[in-house]
């Protein structure tokens, strides 16, 4: 050890991909040796993921007495990043933080995310990475294939195959690909329009190419409590599967194009309505500080007109045409997933109190991660890891016979590991709308 290491921030802090000083590898490294050793004295962050822990061991298994984080080697610093995947829930927690306006202005996220980005233009991104990353051509590829491409992640001979040349664990519960995509649907029924209106839909990659049923039951529910809402053709992913390997240019590339519809949208007096809370925390805390020049403004605007599908509904709770006209209901105990990037957003679970306003409905809410992640649940080099992180939501939603969560990738956590899928909150308060949405119809007292 060369001297006590300052908690203070280093020469070398930058989280704005747009100076100079976040691309320079030394001055990462100066703010990775302050970080860890942070990290390494407070560790309050034990439980959230294998990162911390491996952090603290590879520290406390140093021969050297007074050991610290400037004595990791390269391989140990690189095993720490790998195994962080984004789930922030360290940043929510963490007492130093940029967001809290701590001196030390810590993001251990983000930090991640530069480490990432820089690997990524030094080295090149495997191709596996990429295609993996690109939800929107894997859709196209899929619908193109005409449903066989759910058939072979259905066959286990195929899926030892798609192991071997992409990585994609052989275990590992697929979501299916739509046959039809949501805008297709939308555009069809009348819901696509460059009309003003009080929302409009940004329906995520997920809900494009895998389940369209969600973004049609957002619309029911928009629709019941008196909500406007337009949709729109072409939108691409938000960008965070390229952003989580360090691929900014195609981050910035998808962002730029939502930008220049979305805000044609805002510009009317919409506000975007978001079904995934990893693709509204993107929008919202990421595309303005990963954007450059004018895009970063024009990203400030959007940020401000950005909020989460209940987020909105549970707004207008105290209007006139916030409608408690429910149908039907599950009655009893509903389990409550809150994914991590909704916690990270720091808006409250406005899911859980919509869920809440149905009768005879109990919720029992879990904090715990689900470990899927985007697609680190995916892969070979992390799957067995995912399933480790999502024990503690796995064993808090078991005994329950509704299970809802905002992420629909959590929820195919939960059918991997439950052997039900999640409902959406969306299709929960649909279902309840419906008078043969749920088990038991709710009798009206004249």
């Amino acid at each position: 050890m060369t001297g006590p290491i300052s908690y203070q921030p280093s020469d070398g802090l930058s989280y704005d991909p747009t100076e100079d000083l976040y691309w320079d590898k030394e001055a990462l490294n100066k703010e990775i040796v302050r970080t860890f050793e942070i990290c390494h004295g407070c560790r309050l962050c034990f439980k959230y993921c294998t990162a911390f822990p491996i952090l603290f061991k590879r520290i406390d298994d140093k021969p050297e007495e007074y050991a610290d984080a400037s004595m990791l080697t390269d391989a140990e610093v690189a095993e720490v990043i790998d195994l962080c995947f984004q789930c922030k829930l360290c940043e929510v927690q963490c007492p130093y933080t940029v967001a809290d306006k701590h001196e030390f202005q810590l993001d251990f996220p983000r930090l991640v995310h530069r480490y990432n980005a820089i690997k990524a233009k030094e080295n090149g991104i495997k191709s596996r990475d990429k295609l993996l990353a690109d939800v929107d051509k894997l859709g196209k590829l899929s619908r193109m294939s005409l449903g066989m491409a759910n058939f072979a992640n259905t066959v286990h001979v195929f899926r030892v195959l798609n192991e071997k040349i992409l990585g994609v664990h052989r275990d590992k519960l697929l979501p299916k690909f739509a046959s039809e995509t949501f805008d297709k649907w939308a555009n069809k029924n009348g819901y696509v329009s460059d009309e003003p209106s009080e929302l409009t839909l940004f329906q995520t990659c997920y809900v494009q190419n895998n389940e369209p049923q969600i973004g049609k039951d957002a619309l029911e529910v928009f629709e019941k409590n008196n909500i406007k809402t337009t949709c729109s053709k072409g939108l691409d992913c938000c960008g965070m599967p390229s952003w989580e390997i360090g691929d900014i240019d195609t981050v910035r590339k998808h962002a730029k194009h939502n930008l220049d519809i979305l805000l044609s949208k805002v510009e009317k007096g919409a506000k975007v309505a978001v079904i995934n809370p990893s693709c509204s925390m993107m929008m919202r805390d990421d595309y303005p500080e990963i954007l450059e020049g004018e895009d970063r403004e024009r990203a400030k605007i959007l940020s401000e007109a950005i909020t989460d599908a209940s987020e909105y509904v549970w707004s207008i709770r105290k209007e006139e045409r916030f409608n408690t006209d429910f149908k039907s209901t599950p009655r009893g105990e509903v389990a409550y997933h809150v994914p991590c990037h909704l916690r990270a957003q720091r808006i409250g679970f406005p899911a859980r109190g919509l869920m809440k306003k149905v009768p005879e409905v109990k919720v029992k809410t879990n904090m715990e991660c689900s470990g899927h992640d985007g697609t680190y649940a995916m892969k070979v080099e992390s799957f067995e890891d995912s399933q480790k992180v999502g024990k503690k939501a796995f064993a808090g939603m078991k005994d329950s016979k509704i299970t809802v969560s905002d992420c629909p990738l959590a929820a195919v956590q939960f059918e991997q590991n439950l052997g039900t899928r999640a409902l959406h909150p969306m299709t929960f308060l649909a279902k309840a709308y419906r008078e043969d949405g749920f088990d038991h119809k709710i009798e009206k007292i004249e």
